[in-house]
């Protein structure tokens, strides 16, 4: 006898009056008293969401309260074998879970979610992945939320739990490009200035808070990525549409380890700019998008 396909389920614990009203009374409640906040940034649509670091058993209770407290849902994936267990099964597909049956006769994670993609292209849903894929100390990502992103043809929104400023939820909508290792790179670079519960576990590891950077040298930051590779100073003052660039703007950047310089031409001794990794990284925390 076939066992029965189960399916995601569409009313979880983010829908109906319990969630709306109580649970986000006590998270805004629990926020306020303990100093936290949540992020600014909105998103919009379905997306892979991605929670990191991931060092301790709170980051998911600081996830879930931004994530009601913003109205939007979270889906999870689990072996279906854990939605099949009497009653405990019922409750993980109540909170979110995305049962996967991983047999050569079960349909993919991938297929599953692009098929209540289409059901819910338009609301707020999160299907949350942790890229460290455990709490302890790890030295490299799981990058099937890449892949799940890339074949349902939506974005990757970077969520955070940062305990050193006390922030929870999204702070940037990330479009692929389909270069996938430039984009885990990017990626990660953005996760090194965020501090995990336990930052001695965390990966990539923690390099510090973001510096301090003005309105202009972001607008700067965000040419330099328009361009996927080097520019030169005239280029740069065109695309920001400023006549004229202060040097002292670049040579900031270029201190800060944010953009690397080369001779772009011997002879006149023109420079060429670019953004480092580093740079990307620190750039999807000044804009929600950058599409």
């Amino acid at each position: 006898m076939s066992k029965k396909v189960l399916t995601i389920r569409e009313q979880t614990i983010f829908d109906g009056v319990i969630t709306r009203y109580f649970l986000k009374s006590i998270f805004s409640l629990w926020f306020k008293l303990a100093g936290w906040k949540v992020t600014k940034a909105t998103s919009h649509g379905a997306g892979v969401a991605i929670a990191a670091p991931h060092t301790s058993n709170w980051d998911f209770i600081y996830a879930l309260g931004a994530a009601i407290l913003q109205d939007t849902k979270i889906y999870f994936s689990i072996k279906d074998s854990w939605c099949r267990i009497p009653v405990i099964g019922n409750f993980m597909m109540w909170l979110g879970a995305i049962p996967i049956d991983r047999s050569s006769k079960g349909k993919g994670q991938v297929e599953l979610i692009n098929q209540f993609v289409v059901r819910q292209k338009n609301n707020k849903v999160f299907f949350l992945f942790t890229p460290e894929g455990t709490r302890s100390k790890t030295q490299k990502w799981k990058t099937g939320f890449y892949h799940v992103a890339q074949s349902c043809n939506i974005p990757i929104f970077l969520a955070k739990v940062d305990y050193r400023i006390k922030e929870a939820g999204v702070f940037h909508s990330f479009q692929i490009t389909g270069e996938k290792e430039e984009d885990i790179q990017a990626i990660q670079a953005s996760y090194k200035r965020v501090a995990g519960k336990f930052i001695a576990l965390q990966f990539p590891p923690y390099e510090g808070a973001l510096p301090k950077i003005t309105d202009a040298e972001a607008l700067v930051m965000k040419a330099l990525y328009s361009f996927k590779g080097f520019a030169t100073c005239v280029e740069i003052s065109t695309k920001i549409k400023r006549q004229e660039l202060a040097s002292s703007v670049l040579a900031f950047l270029v201190d800060k380890g944010i953009v690397e310089v080369t001779l772009s031409d011997q002879e006149t001794g023109v420079a060429s700019y670019q953004l480092t990794f580093l740079g990307k990284g620190c750039l999807l925390h000044l804009y929600p998008s950058l599409a």
